[in-house]
Order: C-alpha cells, then structure tokens, then sequence
C-alpha cells in the first residue's frame, strides 16, 4: 500500500487501521452536523491505497458508500478536495476529464493540465479507466470537443506509443523569424516522450535560433495550442515547476481558479507536493501554505494546507 512516489507530503499512515478509521468517519457524520476536523485528519493524512481499505472497512461495518456519505455531509470545494482525495489516481483523471468534456464548453485548461503532463504508463491506465467509467472512448470525446491543431495535439498525447509529431521549425533569416518556409525543417517536438532526446533538441534548437523554444512558441501561436505546447515543454523540463506555476496562476490577483488549486493539490498530493512547494518558494518568494491561506477559507483551506505538508 505504498505512496504513489515518494516526493509527496501525503505518506503511508503508520498503524493503519481502516476499521477504526471507518468507525472514526462513520462517528464524525452521524446525528445532526458534522465534524469536519476528524474527515480532514483521516483523509489528508492516508495514502490513496489506504483510503480504498477504508471505503471497503466503511462499506463492511456500516453497509452504506463512504463517498455517498461524505457528499451528503459536505458542501463546495472542501467536498470537492474529499471526493478527488477517495479515487485512485487514473479514476480522479478520467474524472477530471469527463467533466471538462462534458456539458455546455470544454474546460481546455484541464485537459492540457493532464494529457500534457502524465507519463505513457499513466496515460494508458487513464484511458483504460476512462471506457471502464464512461462507456466511451477518451479519444473520441476529446475529438469531439476539440478541432484543429489543438485537437491534433491532445490525440497525440493520447497516444501513449511513442509516435513522433512534427511541427514546422521557425527558420531565422537575417534575424527575423519567418514560419513556414520552402527550407522548412521539422522540428521533433511531441509525444516522443522521451525526455533526454527532447532536452537535446531544445538546446539545439537554442543553437540554431538564438531562442528558447518556449519564446518560439510564445512567438508563433496563440490560444489553446500555445497553451498546449507550452505545457508540453514546460513539463519535460521541470514537471514540479509547471505545477508550481499553476498554482500560482490559480490563485494570484482577483479570484482564485479553484478546479485548477483542487486537481493539482489532490493529483500531486502524494506524488511531487514536496518539489512543487521548493519550486513555488523559488520562484515566487513566498511559500504556497502562505498563497493558500490568503486565498481560502474555512475547512477548504484547512484541508489544502494539510495536503502541502501541513503548517510548519
């Protein structure tokens, strides 16, 4: 039942004891109101493999759902965080993912969150689990919300063979870049996920434009397919940065982003939250726990600043 990695702040509760867990929970919800401090004691501090032990304790000796329970108790973005924190990691995805898709508009910013930065092992057990939960293809459902180059990309990542994608090298002349040119070069830039070979490319391409891929791309496109491409590159060179600079997005000025704070504190939480707090503190100078307190409020923020480790 270990971690999913082993740069998380959630990690494997010792003396672990799903009946006890379950009658805790079980305790925290009956009567009338709820005692949010013990949900967010028991949950915020066992790994996913344990939480499924005390769905199934749950389930035993109470002989109703865990998540059907909570969902009835709970309210807003603190139930939304003790949901996601109940699924295994390719059932939050594929989850994630159908909500993007479905309904009125498509949530683009999530699919680019996960398809751009999950490894091939990862993505083939999202796709497996997204059929198994939706009776759907996840390809045919992002075909059907996307079009264009974008949707090219997204069924790229899709596919988790290593297949190449190519897309047009900017070719400098006389200091100006030009897009397209009859001495077009391809430039083998997605989906080969292999990321010794894509680091190289990037520092040739460096070499031979003056300019870091990601200016290029800045540069060359707009919109959906900047986003995607930027993530791509982002996420080869420092995956807890990207995420680091999400969050940073999702919370800075007026508002906060919630769905974006939520997947990516559920998703990493026992991944990379350790990395993605070092990233966040060097390049923002100041700590995620302090972004998340001024930015949330109540059992949402209490739960949140447990899954970055807590306050130290």
């Amino acid at each position: 039942m270990a971690a999913l990695g082993n740069r998380g702040t959630v990690t494997e509760a010792s003396g672990f004891n799903p009946e006890e867990d379950a009658q805790k929970l079980y305790n925290a919800m009956k009567g009338t109101g709820t005692n949010e401090a013990t949900i967010i004691e028991i949950l915020a501090h066992r790994t996913i493999a344990q939480r499924q032990k005390i769905k199934e304790a749950y389930k035993q000796s109470v002989g109703k759902e865990l998540v059907d329970n909570l969902k009835s108790e709970l309210t807003g973005n603190f139930e939304k965080v003790v949901v996601g924190l109940m699924m295994p990691a390719p059932v939050y995805d594929a989850y994630e993912l159908r909500n993007a898709i479905k309904g009125a508009g498509t949530d683009e910013a999530c699919l680019i969150d996960i398809l751009a930065s999950r490894s091939n092992a990862e993505m083939k057990e999202i796709i497996a689990t997204y059929k198994k939960e939706n009776d759907k293809s996840l390809e045919d459902d992002v075909c059907g919300d996307t079009s264009g180059m974008f949707q090219r990309v997204l069924v790229s990542l899709l596919t988790y063979k290593r297949k190449l994608f190519l897309i047009q090298q900017d070719i400098y002349e006389a200091g100006e870049a030009r897009w397209g040119t009859d001495e077009v070069k391809f430039l083998t830039v997605l989906c080969v996920r292999n990321r010794n070979h894509l680091l190289r490319v990037f520092q040739e391409y460096q070499k031979i434009s003056g300019r870091d891929i990601e200016d290029s791309i800045k540069r060359e496109m707009s919109g959906c397919l900047e986003d995607v491409f930027l993530a791509i590159v982002k996420c080869l060179k420092n995956k807890p940065a990207f995420f680091a600079e999400r969050l940073y997005k999702s919370m800075k000025g007026l508002g906060t982003t919630d769905s974006v704070l939520i997947r990516i504190m559920v998703a990493r939480a026992e991944i990379d939250m350790l990395d993605i707090k070092a990233e966040f503190l060097k390049m923002y100078g100041k700590t995620l726990e302090s972004f998340i307190k001024g930015d949330t409020s109540g059992d949402y923020r209490k739960i949140l600043l447990e899954l970055c480790g807590g306050e130290k």
